[in-house]
């Protein structure tokens, strides 16, 4: 114990002598470098005047932005790494611009940039949480795929919070016997199968919400399974003054339109019930009316144009019916003709059989 605490000692000696021969060469460095260049290399005032410099360009920078692109996307970037930005920022060049900085710095370049454009001011209460911004006046669509084409695939880490369901699938582990326990423990039900350990069913292991436990994250690293992906989250964008979330561009034409006409039957529909003539029930009205009519000049015997089609059905429809009779029975004819061409090709295959080569 003595020899120890005196190797200690003398490494703590040692550590010391060190700190105070670095404090003195840093102090000879810097008068060197003040005589000769008129300022000191170790200087923590330069460093404070370039962040100063740094923050303005920075304010210059997102204000020269706000002004020339017309959407903003506030993107979440939780977990995405400087490699994966990297990636991120080339692919949308030419497309959008990432801007990323302290929630701070861009609520105030944004406050500070109200007065020229006080629409801006619906997208402050969204800048919270580890959040970007991405400028374009691109197609908000082309953006987000985009965004979307950049997730990478990542391991679960425990303690991190699962955005998606984690199932995992029946299989056969390829590990050996002495890992049973370590499935018993997290309740996952396996079997011996050519000496190494197979999941019967499909497992639940992670709900989407939960915190990834130890256990889990180190069953999925064994199954070498990487359950999450991580990329920059459309969470809002900003178009022209308004504000709505991503879930908006997925609504396409066809369902536009499709609510568009279910808006009008149901206009037409309240007009008609109380009476009260609207564009979209102009078309039924009229349709109701000429039924009147017909209706009436079918009892009164009065003829014109428009109803001659309908007295003659009503006085012959055997008349439309033998019109309507051949059209069918062509049909009916050549599905008759397929049925007897089939039979004739099975009597024949049949009668093939009954006799050998050497009959």
């Amino acid at each position: 114990l003595l020899a120890k605490f005196q190797q200690g000692k003398q490494w703590y000696q040692r550590r010391v002598r060190g700190l105070i021969l670095r404090s003195q060469l840093e102090s000879a460095l810097n008068f060197v470098f003040k005589s000769y260049f008129g300022h000191p290399l170790f200087n923590l005032k330069m460093v404070k005047g370039d962040r100063a410099t740094w923050k303005a360009k920075y304010f210059v920078k997102i204000g020269q932005l706000l002004d020339e692109y017309p959407r903003i996307f506030i993107v979440g970037a939780d977990n995405v790494r400087s490699k994966q930005m990297q990636q991120i920022r080339a692919s949308l060049r030419g497309i959008a611009e990432i801007l990323m900085g302290k929630n701070t710095m861009m609520t105030k370049a944004i406050r500070a940039h109200l007065p020229n454009n006080p629409s801006l001011e619906k997208i402050l209460p969204f800048i919270k949480g580890n959040v970007g911004l991405v400028f374009s006046k691109e197609d908000p669509v082309l953006v987000r795929d985009k965004l979307l084409e950049n997730k990478v695939a990542a391991p679960a880490r425990a303690g991190a919070i699962a955005p998606v369901d984690v199932i995992v699938e029946a299989q056969n582990t390829g590990m050996g016997p002495e890992k049973t326990n370590f499935f018993q423990a997290l309740n996952i039900s396996t079997k011996i199968a050519k000496g190494a350990i197979e999941i019967v069913s499909n497992v639940h292991l992670i709900h989407v919400g939960d915190k990834v436990g130890a256990s889990e994250a180190t069953l999925l690293q064994m199954l070498n399974v990487k359950p999450f992906s991580y990329g920059l989250i459309v969470e809002n964008i900003y178009d022209n003054g308004a504000v709505f979330s991503p879930e908006i561009l997925d609504i396409t034409d066809e369902q536009l339109l499709a609510k568009f006409q279910q808006g009008i039957s149901n206009v037409a529909a309240v007009s008609l019930n109380i009476g009260y003539c609207t564009q979209a029930s102009i078309p039924h009205s009229i349709i109701n009316g000429f039924k009147n009519v017909v209706a009436v000049a079918v009892e009164a015997e009065i003829d014109f144009p428009q109803a001659d089609g309908i007295k003659a059905y009503l006085a012959d429809p055997s008349a439309f019916a033998v019109a309507a009779a051949p059209a069918a029975g062509g049909a009916a004819q050549e599905t008759k003709e397929e049925e007897v061409k089939e039979e004739s090709e099975e009597e024949e295959s049949d009668d093939d059989m009954g006799f050998s080569l050497f009959d």
